[in-house]
This record gives C-alpha cells, sequence and structure tokens, in this order.
C-alpha cells in the first residue's frame, strides 16, 4: 500500500489517494475545489494535482471518499468523479446534516434529502476495498453528526475529529454537533494501539515556517494534545471545548462550503439567466 498526500494551503487542507500497488486502485481522499471567496472564482490547481498523479500513475479510482460535509473547502469530488470516475462515499448520517442545511438554503427543489446525490452512504464498522486493500469505516460524530473515520491497516484517516497535539480537537458547535459526543469519538480513536498512525485533514501550525504536518500516532496525542490526552476528563474536555468554541467565528467558507459539499460537490443549479450563484443566508 502506498498513501500520497496533498496539501491546499489556501484552506489548510490534506487530501489523500491510498493506492493498492498490486491492483493500481486507489482511494481519494477529501479532496479540495479552490474557490475565491472575493471573486466567486472556482478553480482547480489543487484538485488539478490529484488528476495528474492518478493518471500519471495509471491508477484507476474506486471510491472518492469524504469524512464529512466540510465547512472550511468545498470537496472536488464531483469534478473528480468526472475526471477519473469511481463512487463518491460518505457516512450515511449525511441525512441529518441534509435536513438542516437544504432547507436553510432553498434546496429542496434539487438537493435530495435521502443523499442520492451521493453514490454510496456508509455506516459505522462498514468495510469496502481499494483493490485489495480492505478499509473499515468508523462513525466519529461530535463535530457534525455525519463524520467517518477510515481505517486502513495500522493507519486512521480522521478528517476533523482530531488535530496535532498543540491544536486539540475539531469544533463541536456546528449544527447537530456536541462536545460530549465528540469527546467519545476521539476515545474511540485513541483507543487503537501507540503505534498507530492518524491522518489529519488539516493543520494550523503556530510557527507556519516549521509547516504543516500530516501524520500523528495515537501515542503522541494520548501523551500530549492539550484538550484531550490521558489526563484530562471528560468534564474537562468538555468544558475546554466549549470555552474555546464560544470565542471562534464563523469559518471563512462556512456557507459557500456548504452549499457545494451537501450536493456530493455539485455546483448549484443555473438560474434562469444562465449563472450559477452562491447563496449567503442574511442573520442566520
Amino acid at each position: 500500500m502506498k498513501i500520497k498526500h496533498f496539501f491546499d494551503h489556501d484552506t489548510a487542507t490534506f487530501s489523500y489517494v491510498v493506492i493498492d500497488e498490486e491492483t493500481n486502485q486507489c482511494a481519494i481522499i477529501d479532496s479540495v475545489l479552490n474557490y475565491d471567496m472575493n471573486s466567486g472564482q472556482i478553480s482547480f490547481e489543487s484538485i488539478n494535482e490529484i488528476v495528474e498523479f492518478v493518471n500519471g500513475n495509471n491508477l484507476t479510482v474506486q471510491w472518492i471518499l469524504e469524512t464529512h460535509a466540510h465547512a472550511d473547502h468545498l470537496t472536488g469530488s464531483h469534478y473528480l468523479k468526472e475526471k477519473l470516475g469511481g463512487q463518491i462515499a460518505i457516512g450515511q448520517h449525511i441525512k441529518e446534516v441534509l435536513q438542516f442545511w437544504v432547507p436553510l438554503f432553498n434546496y429542496q427543489d434539487h438537493t435530495p434529502l435521502d443523499g442520492s446525490q451521493f453514490d454510496y452512504l456508509l455506516g459505522d464498522s462498514e468495510c469496502l476495498s481499494i483493490g485489495k486493500i480492505k478499509c473499515r469505516t468508523i462513525h466519529t460524530p461530535g463535530h457534525t453528526p455525519a463524520c467517518l473515520s477510515y481505517v486502513i491497516g495500522d493507519n486512521v484517516f480522521v478528517g476533523d475529529t482530531i488535530f496535532m497535539p498543540d491544536v486539540g480537537t475539531s469544533r463541536a458547535d456546528f449544527p447537530g454537533g456536541n462536545a460530549e459526543t465528540l469527546y467519545n469519538s476521539v476515545k474511540r480513536i485513541l483507543s487503537f494501539p501507540d503505534f498507530t498512525k492518524l491522518y489529519l485533514c488539516h493543520d494550523y501550525p503556530p510557527n507556519p515556517e516549521e509547516g504543516a504536518r500530516h501524520i500523528v500516532t495515537v501515542g503522541e496525542q494520548n501523551e500530549k494534545n492539550i484538550m484531550i490526552n490521558r489526563a484530562i476528563s471528560k468534564e474537562e474536555y468538555i468544558k475546554l471545548r466549549s470555552e474555546r468554541d464560544a470565542s471562534l467565528a464563523v469559518p471563512r467558507l462556512l456557507y459557500p462550503s456548504l452549499q457545494v459539499n451537501i450536493r456530493a460537490g455539485k455546483l448549484p443549479e443555473p438560474e434562469s439567466n444562465g449563472s450559477q450563484y452562491i447563496k449567503i443566508p442574511l442573520s442566520q
């Protein structure tokens, strides 16, 4: 097995290609479509790095996997499927996310609430194959109701559930989020052996010159994570997380990201003038 990571600097997002070298089949996890908030311009620099890598290595895409409906970047899943094929999959609890966001954007006419815009909805402890490699899902809610982590050998792709030890964990104040639920999910991940590698979706290093890191071990997290190490109780974590969330601003790309990501990466439908629009709900 080979794992190749890609980093989008604008959103501090890591994407991954997981390859079965025996069959040349692969899965792509948490892709990024570039979006300029000021101009409304969509571009493809980050996603095309993945496309070129896949084509250049004669890989066949089986799965385009999402850990959740991201609130900080637009997914490139739909674009990848058009370019490379493969099935787009996300956790089956995306239906709970859709129940909130589809009405907010008034998207009922073209965005199904049953999740059928995704090719496959994954349950907890579900198994899928990447060539001859086995992948197992873990439902890890708390950041959002639909968060999934993907276990492949001694590697876990954790999405936004947990960050580097100096940052802590994801926020738990989004619709359907819950600090206690997130604590339980992170502890489920941190119950793996200490040598298990956790592949993160983001890193925000205090000193940018040091560069972002995408891998940390379970052992490092249990010893050093500032919010959820072995010495911190559930009650202490909930207090820390709640206080931290109360100080956080709305993510810069929250509304653009979610109205695309709940559609599996498909951009909004053209309106009567032929143009597409990103909506910003007022006073929400």
